[in-house]
């Protein structure tokens, strides 16, 4: 698959099969993540790898759009850790970066993958920095659940070139 329609296929997915996920994939994903770009390649983040079914059910107790890691393989908290940061305040754009890598590695490895909201969400955060009991300068910032698709989307029309302008508005 050339890397537009890697781009233009990868869709939210939130059924998945069941099947495990071996070590390697998940160092795959970990791995793309990590080459995501950072400000001044400060690379703030940690990543936290979840497989445990009963630490989803309590993550759904305080994240009202989480129910699919009931099904989910395994789920990635991206965290960054905020102790040495050299470009203050860009690690959320830092963390996006290696959030968006997650799941186009997990849709070209024939994973499905969907971003689950943290950060700015301070309830959110607050049940994910107790339930993981992170440190003061990690700021959780997205989850990802991961698993092998029950489900296939197609691809929507979403290029629009009325939002396009060139030289001017």
């Amino acid at each position: 698959m050339d890397i537009i329609e890697l781009l233009t296929t990868r869709r939210s997915i939130r059924k998945y099969t069941g099947k495990e996920i071996s070590g390697d994939i998940v160092n795959k994903l970990l791995e793309a993540a990590m080459f995501a770009p950072s400000a001044g390649n400060q690379q703030p983040w940690h990543f936290l790898v979840v497989r445990d079914k009963a630490v989803f059910q309590k993550i759904t107790e305080f994240h009202p759009y989480s129910k699919m890691l009931l099904e989910a393989s395994l789920a990635i908290l991206v965290c960054a850790d905020v102790s040495n940061e050299t470009h203050k305040g860009y690690w959320p754009l830092d963390c996006s970066a290696a959030t968006e890598n997650i799941l186009i590695a997990a849709h070209g490895l024939g994973l499905g993958a969907v971003w689950l909201g943290i950060y700015p969400r301070q309830d959110r955060q607050e049940g994910m920095r107790n339930l993981f009991q992170l440190p003061d300068s990690i700021f959780p910032f997205s989850l990802i659940s991961v698993g092998y698709p029950a489900e296939q989307k197609t691809k929507p029309e979403r290029y629009s070139p009325e939002r396009i302008h060139l030289e001017k508005w």
